[in-house]
């Protein structure tokens, strides 16, 4: 069964425009035409919901090219979608950290504010580099 684009962007959740430009980086291929519209199928709608969900998993589009290079079809290599999995997660944790720390910095810079004199700004003084 054939699908029209916007069909196709109903059913996997994908916006029109992030079909065609995951069309035109190759991602996923371009699918056949009729005229001058492009016929989907099922395979296109599997691959589209794969591509969304691991996008919002935060997988980069280099990280998802590979896992579709994964996906089953003869043989299931598990133990290359773990290790770009766990090389995933642990950028996770790494964001995460630097994001408790940056957390951290500007708690004490916004309670520093106000215990100084009116002239001065904690906050402007760190940006600035003078704090």
């Amino acid at each position: 069964m054939a699908l029209k684009i916007g069909e196709v962007a109903k059913r996997t959740g994908c916006n029109i425009e992030t079909i065609r430009y995951y069309e035109r980086i190759g991602v996923i291929d371009a699918p056949p035409r009729r005229g001058a519209y492009r016929d989907y199928g099922p395979h296109d709608t599997e691959r589209l919901r794969f591509i969304r969900r691991a996008r919002e998993l935060g997988f980069s589009l280099e990280e998802v090219r590979a896992l579709l290079d994964l996906t089953p079809g003869q043989e299931v290599r598990c133990d290359e979608v773990q290790s770009i999995a766990e090389q995933h997660l642990a950028n996770i944790r790494a964001k995460r950290a630097d994001l408790e720390r940056m957390e951290n910095a500007l708690a004490k810079l916004i309670e520093q504010c106000g215990t100084t004199s009116n002239d001065r700004c904690p906050v402007l003084e760190s940006l600035a580099g003078e704090g």
